[in-house]
């Protein structure tokens, strides 16, 4: 394999690492419960566990 001959400049790799940058995360408004979360994730309103504007869990106790 070969291996660079002399070493690259701090100008040059920071030019190269200037696009590998964290995007940004993508938040959507349920439809059920109007609560902004993040996409294909659980979130949780009160003590309520939604998923894709579905009920998952429920921590209310039924008595």
């Amino acid at each position: 394999m070969p291996n660079p001959k002399r070493r690259h400049s701090k100008t040059r790799t920071m030019k190269r690492r200037t696009h590998q940058k964290a995007g940004v995360p993508t938040v959507t408004t349920c439809p059920t419960t109007g609560e902004a979360h993040l996409r294909h994730r659980a979130y949780q309103v009160g003590d309520d566990l939604y998923y894709n504007g579905k009920l998952v869990s429920s921590n209310t106790a039924a008595e």
